[in-house]
């Protein structure tokens, strides 16, 4: 009885311990699985910051020419003075790219021309925009303006009282459409498709979305990951995120060999005697076949010039 208890007790102790050290590899296992992906998020997150800085200081416009020909040729303006700024977005990790086009004034101010602004309630401009527009599309323009106005509170610089009314009504500008008075100038997000392929700056993206990385990325990962150290080493990197690639084509070689002197033909594979003996027969007889034929031209050639020697040349008279 005494045994029995001894040996249940020793398997209930081992059961135990079992179960101890399984929850213990589980919890270990998840602590080395997080600690990857928090690695993982940070190299991407770096990566990421390369591609910002890369086309904020490199190739802002060769982005914009590709999403909007239009505003890359305003932005190319030396009397614009524009800026194009990078930052991110989304409300999960990893966050995409957004983009937006600010106008630098130096405290002159600027003007942006809007019939809703322009336009006053009671002035004849407004009967005649009436007349034009047809009373469909006049009342549905006020009630959209009514809507934004229930809905923003702040829509017009008359409900201006504060800064932070100010910078609400700044923002509702820039996402506003044209066509309803707006500036039509928000923040827009950097598709994939507006990056060129031949870019580092593609592979990376492609990476961020997909979670597929590529062989030229993964060649620059070590160097790209590392902290910057001095300022060439981070225009280095930034070089190198921007840089152009143009695809390395393969040199095609043709199937057949081109003709050569049969001393240097090299034959691949084995013969036996036999075939030697013959292929040495061929030859021979074709070298005395040529020796005999080259012989008969000599001894024709001689005795035409010995003819013509002793003889002399035969003249043909005609006689009349």
């Amino acid at each position: 009885m005494t045994k029995n208890l001894k040996a249940s007790s020793e398997l209930g102790y081992n059961a135990s311990n079992s179960k101890k050290l399984q929850a213990q590899s589980k919890i270990s296992a998840t602590k080395i699985q997080k600690a990857w992906l928090i690695y993982v998020d940070k190299t991407l997150f770096k990566l990421l910051k390369h591609v910002i800085c890369a086309a904020e200081y490199c190739v802002a416009h060769e982005l914009l020419k590709k999403v909007s020909p239009k505003e890359a040729a305003l932005v190319k303006d030396p009397s614009m003075k524009c800026k194009v700024r990078f930052r991110f977005g989304g409300e999960k990790f990893p966050p995409f790219i957004m983009y937006k086009i600010f106008f630098k004034n130096d405290g002159h101010g600027n003007k942006y021309f809007s019939g809703k602004d322009l336009l006053k309630p009671s002035s004849k401009a407004v009967a005649d925009a009436y007349k034009i527009m047809g009373e469909r599309l006049f009342y549905q323009q006020v009630m959209e303006d009514e809507h934004f106005f229930q809905k923003f509170k702040v829509t017009d610089r008359m409900d201006v009282v504060t800064v932070q009314d100010y910078m609400h009504y700044c923002s509702l500008m820039d996402k506003t459409p044209a066509s309803s008075g707006g500036r039509n100038n928000h923040w827009r997000r950097l598709t994939l498709r507006s990056i060129p392929k031949t870019m580092m700056m593609y592979d990376i993206v492609d990476y961020a979305e997909s979670g597929v990385i590529s062989d030229r990325l993964q060649k620059e990962m070590k160097y790209l990951s590392q902290k910057p150290q001095t300022e060439e080493m981070r225009q280095h990197q930034l070089e190198t995120v921007s840089k152009v690639r143009y695809p390395s084509f393969p040199i095609v070689r043709p199937f057949y060999q081109p003709w050569g002197p049969q001393g240097k033909t090299k034959h691949l594979g084995r013969r036996s005697k036999q075939a030697q003996k013959k292929v040495q027969k061929m030859k021979q007889a074709y070298m005395a076949a040529r020796e005999e034929k080259a012989s008969s031209k000599v001894t024709s050639q001689t005795l035409d010039n010995y003819k013509l020697h002793f003889q002399g040349p035969t003249h043909s008279y005609n006689t009349r």
